[in-house]
């Protein structure tokens, strides 16, 4: 992968597939905010949207460098209501992406209230480490490259 624009189509393209959810989100932090920038859902979500970080699930995640598991998205207080009001989402898994300071979200929706197993919240969290690793490994290129370093320089 080339850009984070690269890791984050990946996960829009095979996140909802392993995961097996009704949709999935990836969510950049941009400074004290999130922006929901791919989905892949059943119905649209929130792509282009931003929220505070204090004021959304993903932000949360993002926040406190922990997976949210929310069984039922009305009676958890790191969901807020408003946004969610018009969707038919149920149950998720938030996971933050990136290390020490996470920089991204995948998130895994369910229409249902589902039992949200440990295989399924272990899958998200292992795209996400994925990611992480995919994100990590771009910075060290960028980093050579910015150093001089012939094989990472542009051309």
């Amino acid at each position: 992968m080339r850009s984070l624009d690269d890791v984050v189509a990946v996960l829009a393209q095979l996140a909802r597939r392993l995961i097996g959810a009704d949709g999935i989100a990836v969510v950049l932090r941009e400074g004290g905010c999130c922006r929901y920038v791919a989905e892949d859902a059943i119905a649209p979500l929130w792509r282009g949207q931003r929220f505070p970080l204090e004021a959304c699930v993903s932000g949360w995640a993002m926040l406190n460098g922990e997976t949210a598991v929310v069984p039922d998205v009305t009676l958890d207080p790191r969901v807020p209501v408003a946004p969610y009001r018009n969707k038919s989402i149920s149950s998720l898994v938030m996971a933050p992406i990136g290390v020490p300071e996470p920089v991204a979200a995948l998130g895994a929706y369910w229409c249902a209230l589902v039992f949200l197993e440990e295989a399924t919240v272990c899958r998200v969290e292992t795209l996400a480490r994925q990611a992480t690793e995919a994100i990590a490994s771009l910075n060290a290129d960028a980093e050579r490259a910015a150093q001089g370093h012939p094989r990472y320089a542009a051309g």
